[in-house]
């Protein structure tokens, strides 16, 4: 394995060692290396003293560690000025960033090794410095106790049904550690928040964010969004239901229909009226299917009428910090993203004699389902064609026909 050390007049040693090469041995090599004797060399690791019997393994030396030489008749760098304390700190944070600092060669190493350290010695903020250096004793301290761990797990009894227990427990770890490992080197950006898809549309004149969303059966606005959009006034009651998700949300009714403006382009679209504060408009499945709509991640844009009108998906900075929260996505998801239509009354009269209130009946059977069935057969459509899209729709029979007519 390869240490550096750091002597204190700014010398810096790497040198390749034995794990198990004794202390005293790793002194005779420096004597070498820096023309000092062995006798007038203190090595400090991780602040403590490192004896001349002792081996660097048993002191928990690892790859890549940093020792701090004195010489004992030097008198430019106290042993105290560039020492640690146990919990990994410096004892004099100041004296240990100009010493790291005055050497330009030891800066380059660590910025290829610990460029995050790095940044913080070229820095001012040495409260920061030492967080950072306790973070890296923890983590080697965490190194070793697991290193232990399976060092013991390796000596156990096979027949040891607890220590058969953590040998797998250990192997199963390993994987994931290897799998996380490979994640990070082949899959980075799988680490990073995803941004969902938002485009500038206009609906009724009144410019929105909108979040495209093809798991959202139908499309939504809100009460306020409608009120702003001058829409509130057309809201048709008799659509009043629950909208059922991850959570669920009151439908207040439905608009059956306005304009809305993706690109220079006008669309008719319908939506469902929810009162819901956290969502202003959803681009549901009903109008993507409607529009032929492609949601394009390579060109990243959203296409319009089978490619009439692109409309690019919005970056994150163009999206209101309000969107991004990830509390208040939750609950708009919660209320969008599964079936939007279900329990929905279809007309004033779906509430059947006898019917407890507030219950609705099975949309998709019964003499008013087939009544739904025959008009849409009339209309051209096939018989199954009809019953598969009433289904889907749970019974709502707009939805249906959009749908038909749009396939």
């Amino acid at each position: 394995m390869k240490i550096t050390v750091m002597t204190a007049d700014e010398q810096i040693v790497t040198l390749d060692v034995d794990r198990d090469e004794s202390v005293e041995n790793l002194k005779a090599l420096l004597e070498v290396e820096t023309r000092v004797p062995l006798q007038q060399q203190q090595l400090l690791y991780n602040g403590k003293e490192m004896r001349n019997a002792e081996k660097l393994s048993a002191l928990g030396v690892q790859d890549g560690d940093l020792v701090m030489m004195v010489s004992l008749s030097s008198s430019s760098a106290p042993t105290n000025d560039l020492g640690f304390n146990p919990d990994g700190s410096a004892i004099n944070p100041a004296a240990f960033q100009q010493h790291i600092r005055r050497d330009s060669n030891m800066l380059a190493q660590l910025f290829q090794r610990d460029p995050e350290l790095a940044q913080v010695l070229v820095g001012n903020d040495l409260n920061r410095l030492q967080d950072l250096l306790r973070q890296r004793h923890r983590q080697r301290s965490e190194l070793r106790r697991q290193q232990e761990e399976e060092l013991a797990l390796l000596t156990a009894d096979p027949f040891d049904v607890e220590a058969q227990k953590k040998i797998e427990a250990a192997i199963r770890q390993k994987g994931i550690d290897e799998n996380w490992a490979a994640a990070l080197e082949y899959n980075p950006e799988g680490f990073a928040r995803v941004v969902m898809l938002y485009v500038d549309m206009e609906v009724n004149g009144v410019p929105l964010k909108a979040f495209v969303d093809s798991g959202a059966q139908s499309t939504i606005i809100s009460k306020s969004c409608a009120e702003r959009c001058g829409l509130l006034r057309l809201l048709d009651q008799r659509y009043k239901g629950i909208a059922h998700g991850v959570g669920q949300s009151e439908i207040l009714g439905r608009i059956h229909v306005a304009p809305i403006k993706i690109g220079s382009v006008f669309y008719p679209c319908s939506f469902l009226v929810l009162d819901s504060p956290n969502m202003d408009f959803l681009f549901g499945l009903d109008m993507l299917r409607k529009h032929q709509c492609i949601i394009d991640l390579k060109e990243n844009v959203l296409r319009v009428g089978g490619g009439e009108v692109s409309v690019p998906f919005l970056h994150e900075k163009d999206i209101p910090p309000s969107y991004l929260d990830e509390e208040r996505y939750s609950k708009q998801a919660s209320s969008s993203g599964a079936q939007a239509t279900p329990e929905t009354r279809q007309n004033s009269n779906a509430q059947t004699v006898g019917q407890p209130s507030g219950s609705a009946p099975n949309s998709t059977q019964g003499p008013e389902f087939e009544a739904k069935v025959a008009k849409l057969v009339e209309l051209g459509f096939g018989r199954e064609a009809v019953i598969q899209a009433l289904k889907f729709f749970d019974g709502n029979e707009e939805q249906a026909a959009s749908y038909l007519f749009g396939g």
